[in-house]
């Protein structure tokens, strides 16, 4: 039986609640952003599907703007380019799509967001991989039980719930969230 709006919303209600626990894990996440950015460091994204949506979500807010006027801010989404990720996935194969990025643009004092709500995408974890022996920060957002990546990154939010859609509403509130603190952050004109 399809649940009807009233249930998802109930659903989505319950696993915020049980979310407010992640509270001081997403601002720490966030403050780790904005730092970086403001020590000359950019933000790197990544995911798949639904995931790479909420990956080029966050990064096209920080280049843009959310809802704020400020200064463009250095983010990249590695799952933005086609070209890119089909050449990767043809002469590396589809997991090294998101490493190779890191690979080639990481540097120390960048940080890495990739979401994954099973926490199992083996790109995202090769990422991950690639990004910590870059002194790339690392920061995973996931949900069920973390997955493989569990245990694997500077900083871990994982939304307390086994429902994709779920976990992804979830994800699209941190985010905000990070845009939030990103937005009432004072931007010198210039960065280092």
């Amino acid at each position: 039986m399809t649940p009807t709006f009233k249930d998802s919303a109930q659903e989505l209600g319950k696993v915020l609640e049980a979310s407010l626990a992640m509270a001081p894990a997403v601002e720490k996440a966030g403050e780790a952003i904005v730092q970086a950015i403001l020590a000359g460091g950019k933000l790197l994204t990544c995911g798949n599907g639904g995931s790479a949506a909420d990956a080029l979500h966050l990064a096209e807010e920080l280049v843009g703007r959310y809802s704020v006027e400020r200064r463009a801010l250095p983010a990249l989404c590695l799952n933005a380019d086609a070209t890119a990720i089909t050449c990767i996935c043809n002469d590396y194969g589809y997991e090294h799509v998101f490493s190779r990025g890191v690979e080639a643009l990481g540097k120390p004092g960048d940080v890495i967001v990739g979401f994954t709500t099973s926490g199992n995408s083996a790109n995202v974890i090769a990422a991950f991989e690639v990004a910590a022996k870059r002194g790339v920060t690392t920061i995973l957002l996931a949900g069920k039980d973390g997955g493989a990546a569990r245990g694997t990154c500077d900083h871990e939010i994982i939304v307390p719930s086994s429902n994709t859609a779920r976990i992804q509403e979830v994800h699209t509130l941190v985010l905000h969230q990070w845009l939030e603190a990103i937005d009432a952050t004072p931007w010198p004109e210039t960065l280092p």
